[in-house]
């Protein structure tokens, strides 16, 4: 038990590729415990379109209601405390999860800025710009930071505008790397194409008959459709449907659709980094994780 002290297990790969599962499988048999490290399952609500697994313990899911802020620096302080905690409890931290911000922020140390008075009137000039001018105003005032953000992203590219503006310091000149006081594993489940595609499309369809749009239709009654936890790959989507924009079917379409391309946006983000260990199987996690935790 003692060689577990300050390590810790990550699970990373795209979406429907099995992460969740694996970590709870790895907390079973090494003690551990899981910590969730996805940008839309923080959302209290927002359930049957994030995939939330509430079989067992996991923190870091349902922690905000959906029209709180939320930074990346706000995951790593939450997620850094819950490491510690579980270090002295001499149990096993496994971090599981696709938004790789999340992921990096906590296992690599990166110092984020903790702007917490945020100008709520810039926010506004900038949430009214298209994700195409802000990624082009990013490019020019952060060129670093625009080659590590996704276009599409536009919540992460206001929040990197936002810092620079505010600070008067380009947002990638927060994002250099401390010393970790841990040593980490990371494994990466590998899988083709084809097959994720089509765990996704099956994935899509049970989330219909589960209740995604009973779901979507609750939460825009009761919240502004136009809050940053709406724009999410299964919600969008419903939304348009709701509003007569598209039939039910071509938003099905839509949300498969779009979930392909954030795979694909996925996998180009982790595969840059070296340090993750690519396996197809859950048994070789469990191996690397043993080996991992003997040394």
């Amino acid at each position: 038990m003692s060689k577990k002290s300050n390590k810790i297990i990550a699970i990373v790969g795209p979406t429907a590729s099995g992460k969740t599962e694996w970590a709870k499988k790895l907390a079973l048999k090494f003690n551990g415990k899981v910590i969730s490290a996805d940008s839309r399952q923080i959302y209290r609500g927002f359930d049957i379109g994030t995939g939330k697994d509430k079989s067992f313990r996991q923190d870091l899911i349902d922690i905000i209601e959906p029209f709180e802020k939320f930074t990346v620096w706000d995951y790593q302080q939450l997620a850094s405390n819950l490491v510690n905690q579980y270090f002295s409890m001499k149990s096993l931290p496994i971090i599981a999860g696709g938004t790789g911000l999340y992921l990096y922020a906590v296992l690599y140390g990166y110092i984020l800025p903790g702007v917490k008075k945020e100008s709520d009137e810039l926010r506004k000039k900038l949430e009214k710009l298209s994700e195409n001018t802000l990624y082009e105003k990013l490019k020019k005032i952060d060129l670093a930071a625009a080659d590590k953000i996704d276009p599409k992203n536009k919540r992460r590219v206001i929040r990197a505008l936002e810092v620079s503006i505010l600070s008067k310091k380009p947002f990638s000149e927060f994002q250099k790397k401390l010393k970790p006081k841990f040593k980490t594993l990371i494994i990466g489940i590998k899988t083709d194409r084809e097959t994720i595609y089509s765990k996704i499309d099956a994935r899509v369809e049970q989330m219909v008959k589960d209740g995604l749009v009973e779901e979507v239709r609750g939460l825009i009654k009761k919240y502004q459709s136009d809050l940053p936890a709406f724009n999410t790959i299964g919600y969008k989507e419903i939304i348009d449907y709701l509003r007569g924009k598209t039939t039910l079917k071509e938003s099905i379409l839509n949300i498969k659709n779009n979930t392909h391309s954030y795979v694909r946006r996925q996998e180009t983000w982790f595969k840059k980094n070296k340090d993750i260990k690519w396996v197809s199987r859950y048994e070789d996690a469990e191996k690397l994780t043993h080996k991992f935790l003997k040394k």
